[in-house]
């Protein structure tokens, strides 16, 4: 018996098609796309890190003119400037103040920014929208003119040259701004949480500290981080307020490296590097729910 094979003719047109070139899809980019994008991030990157880099940079130079020619600090590098910082000036009394102020700042700033924007968010009371434009209003103006009344208001209750003083300063500062951004952040979070806390028996206050709080981490970490770095580098309050050397904070302290007729450039680059550790720390912790808090707040309005 013979068996027979039937093969199934090929059309030359069909073999001799090129393949179809692989579809992009969205979201995906080219080869040539990601190249460019990493590069212009790379750039981005060394722009950014040329300040910081070149603040290190002069540090190392031990003369107070080096800035004038950075090129000759390749050969008489040296630590000395950290060593004098250390040593010779009140760097610690200042390390202990600006902690004091920013810490404390951050802690009052936020907890009364929390409290006010999740009271705007959850609640409706006579007022509530005007309250909220009234914060914002006292945004707008200057430090100049408010100078004269806080110094008139700290006099009387004896807070002048006082770290308490000098916090309540800033918290008038941080907390409208901080309590927009708390306000909708929690305007994002889902209101049937609120009911779900009160009918399992939590008070309004235990549902806002148990369920809600750690749902708003993200917005938290970003008012923390502006409440910090605005008592971190404010120099007007600082220097009007604080009148003890050892109660300088770091922006002030930096000054005392200025004369009318000379400038130690050499020990403020030394400083401000120094003074860049504390705030990359904080900023270390709480850069995981930063960028999450920026964007969320401004989902809803």
């Amino acid at each position: 018996m013979t068996t027979t094979t039937v093969e199934n003719p090929v059309n030359e047109k069909d073999s001799a098609k090129p393949a179809a070139p692989r579809q992009v899809r969205r979201g995906e980019n080219s080869r040539g796309t990601s190249v460019v994008s990493h590069g212009i991030l790379i750039v981005a990157s060394l722009i950014a890190l040329f300040p910081v880099a070149w603040l290190v940079f002069l540090s190392l130079g031990p003369d107070k003119d080096d800035y004038l020619h950075p090129g000759g600090i390749w050969k008489k590098m040296t630590l000395d400037n950290y060593t004098f910082v250390l040593q010779e000036t009140k760097f610690f009394d200042w390390l202990t103040s600006t902690m004091i102020v920013t810490l404390g700042t951050t802690l009052i700033g936020v907890v009364i920014s929390a409290t006010t924007g999740y009271a705007v968010s959850r609640m409706r009371f006579p007022g509530y929208k005007k309250f909220m434009w009234v914060l914002l209003v006292t945004q707008m103006f200057p430090v100049a003119v408010l100078m004269v009344p806080m110094y008139q208001i700290l006099s009387e209750v004896q807070l002048i040259d006082n770290y308490l003083g000098l916090i309540l300063v800033y918290c008038s500062t941080t907390v409208p701004y901080c309590a927009w951004l708390m306000k909708g952040y929690f305007d994002t979070i889902p209101f049937e949480i609120d009911e779900a806390g009160r009918v399992d028996g939590l008070s309004p206050f235990g549902t806002f500290a148990r369920l809600i709080l750690p749902l708003a981490k993200p917005g938290l970490a970003v008012a923390a981080f502006y409440s910090f770095l605005t008592a971190f580098g404010e120099v007007a309050f600082a220097s009007t307020f604080m009148l003890s050397d050892t109660k300088y904070t770091f922006a002030v302290g930096l000054q005392t490296f200025v004369s009318e007729h000379d400038a130690q450039r050499n020990l403020m680059a030394a400083t401000a590097v120094l003074i860049a550790i504390p705030v990359s720390a904080f900023f270390y912790f709480v850069q995981k729910n930063l960028v999450t808090g920026l964007t969320a707040g401004g989902t809803k309005g």
